[in-house]
């Protein structure tokens, strides 16, 4: 059982990096730095942040769902993401208020991934952070579509055993019939 996408995690995340760069930033900057934080959280917590698919493609790995939210929106209107975060135009996306950034689902250790994220890699612009996810280990070229990622690649690259990631899935499979059943 695969737990569900959180876009509200999701959001608050982007909300939170757009907050640090001054309210916007480039789309494909954005993602990037998502996708980053969501592979530290994986690799350092043994979870993934917002449980989104993770996928390759021609600029890099990137989070589907949440690159959805930013790409298709007359699918999310009026959704979560949709409430905070402006549709994207020229390639930018912004906060809709820069006074009210959400962080009720960000536990301290998260908000912390989130700014340790910024510190290392915000000043980087969208092209070089493309070349940084480029030489990830998970990324297979797709030729110009789009191919899945499995954590287990993520975790077995950094040093996880078999052993360990099946743990991991195991627990995930738990969290995500606990959540289930509270949906």
């Amino acid at each position: 059982m695969r737990r569900r996408f959180r876009e509200d995690k999701a959001t608050q995340a982007a909300a939170r990096l757009l907050s640090l760069r001054g309210g916007t930033m480039s789309h494909l900057k954005l993602i990037k730095l998502l996708y980053l934080i969501e592979r530290e959280s994986l690799t350092r917590f043994g979870a993934p942040f917002t449980y989104d698919s993770y996928v390759s493609m021609p600029h890099g790995p990137v989070l589907s769902a949440t690159l959805d939210r930013i790409n298709e929106r007359p699918m999310y209107e009026g959704g979560y993401w949709d409430q905070h975060i402006t549709p994207k135009r020229n390639n930018e996306v912004a906060l809709r208020n820069a006074d009210n950034v959400p962080t009720d689902q960000l536990s301290k250790a998260e908000e912390a991934l989130i700014d340790e994220i910024f510190r290392t890699y915000g000043h980087f612009n969208r092209w070089d952070l493309v070349a940084l996810t480029h030489k990830l280990p998970e990324w297979t070229d797709p030729a110009g579509s789009s191919l899945p990622i499995d954590p287990a690649d993520i975790l077995l690259s950094e040093g996880y055993t078999e052993e360990d990631v099946a743990d991991m899935r195991a627990e995930w499979d738990e969290a995500a019939y606990a959540a289930s059943l509270f949906a």
